[in-house]
């Protein structure tokens, strides 16, 4: 099975730097733009299941993927992002300023997160280990995933194991990560992929 990552388009909260979580916002211009640039790398590549988180910015990602073909999308809410509880709609500045605690491993580590009313990363984790189970039986064929960067995490951190907690990993808003899954292990191919954004 070879598996396509995809993080959802740009979104306005995302362009000023607050916490979506499972707060429902739409792409912005910018973000349906991202999302046709995927749409033209992907246009030549078999894709023979697809799979989304329900929040409209990764539909729209994946709907924009898929036009043209006759696949259906799945949505699943355990493919949502990080319920960020009191964080949502918050910027970094702003959840430290509220909760001086929470400012103690930095904004990027977000296996630490621990917002009030929110999930932990092993929660996140959890539902997607669970996304995850069902999927095994989609073995070698190229399946679509169009997700967030939590969820993504938690996905590479379930199929990795070790060999991603040593890894560096930043997901871009519009890029491809893909994964060979084979024999019950997973190989990465491409991390984080923007050159279709570059030439667009």
């Amino acid at each position: 099975m070879e598996l396509l990552l995809i993080r959802h388009g740009l979104t306005a909260w995302n362009s000023s730097g607050r916490f979506q979580g499972r707060s429902d916002i739409p792409l912005s211009p910018d973000g349906l733009a991202q999302a046709r640039a995927l749409a033209d790398a992907l246009a030549d590549e078999a894709i023979d299941a697809a799979f989304s988180s329900d929040l409209q910015r990764a539909v729209t990602t994946a709907e924009t993927i898929l036009r043209g073909r006759s696949l259906p999308l799945a949505r699943d809410a355990r493919l949502r992002e990080f319920d960020f509880g009191s964080w949502e709609g918050m910027t970094w500045a702003e959840i430290t300023a509220a909760f001086p605690n929470a400012g103690e491993r930095g904004l990027t580590s977000a296996r630490d997160y621990q917002p009030q009313g929110g999930e932990k990363f092993a929660d996140v984790r959890r539902r997607v280990r669970s996304w995850w189970k069902e999927r095994l039986p989609f073995a070698g064929q190229r399946v679509l995933v169009v997700a967030h960067a939590g969820t993504l995490h938690a996905l590479l951190a379930e199929l990795l194991g070790a060999r991603f907690d040593a890894m560096t990993v930043r997901f871009s808003h519009a890029s491809i990560t893909r994964l060979e899954w084979l024999d019950g292990a997973a190989r990465v191919l491409t991390l984080d992929d923007t050159a279709h954004l570059r030439a667009a």
